[in-house]
């Protein structure tokens, strides 16, 4: 892999630096940082990619990933706890969805760009 071009003269761009730092904070880079995490797994990211299609049931999704419902119920957790996922109860099943048109657009915009 060729490395990055770098400048040959070392000039900082004062106005430059500071427009971009004006939108920054370590708080927000983290939690940026934790968010994208969620998704670096490929096991929650086919969860993700299943819902996006349709609203599925944790026997459904045990079906689709040939996983055991411990094993799906602990990445269901953390996708919920990270606001990625939600649930409605019918009867004895439980339903999971995307929680929001955010999550399905995130993954779009990535698919796309991977594409290009």
């Amino acid at each position: 892999m060729e490395n990055a071009p770098v400048c040959e003269n070392n000039v900082v761009h004062a106005e430059a630096v500071e427009k971009a730092r004006s939108d920054q904070s370590d708080r927000e880079a983290q939690s940026l940082a934790a968010w994208f995490k969620l998704l670096s797994d490929p096991t929650r990211l086919k969860i993700l990619l299943a819902l996006a299609k349709a609203e599925l049931c944790v026997c459904d999704l045990c079906a689709l990933l040939n996983m055991s419902i411990s094993a799906v119920s602990h990445q269901l957790n953390t996708l919920r706890s990270g606001r990625l996922v939600k649930y409605r109860r019918e009867g004895k099943n439980i339903y999971y969805s995307l929680d929001d048109d955010h999550v399905a657009q995130t993954i779009a915009l990535a698919r796309s760009h991977l594409a290009e």
